[in-house]
């Protein structure tokens, strides 16, 4: 895996020691679990209508990936929403 310059300190510093952990509060590991449960809730269902040669891609693409198409038209939309995909 390839870490940027601050991931590389990150690591650096918490190999050597430099860098104490703490085991989180009940109440800090309430609020993780709940953040995380609610990341993951999937609970609007849309319809879309797509070019065909589009659906088709979609379906070639997600089979090469090893997941379903769903999941892959998903995960580009939120990557577009949280800025990661778009105009540069």
């Amino acid at each position: 895996m390839k870490y940027n310059q601050e991931e590389k300190l990150i690591i650096d510093a918490y190999e050597a020691g430099k860098m104490p952990t703490t085991t989180p509060s009940k109440k800090e590991q309430l609020a993780m679990q709940a953040a995380a449960h609610s990341t993951f809730k999937k609970d609007k269902r849309i319809t879309i209508r797509l070019y065909d040669h589009d659906y088709q891609g979609i379906q070639k693409k997600a089979m090469e990936m090893g997941i379903p198409y769903q999941t892959l038209i998903s995960g580009v939309i939120h990557r577009y929403i949280e800025g990661e995909l778009g105009p540069k």
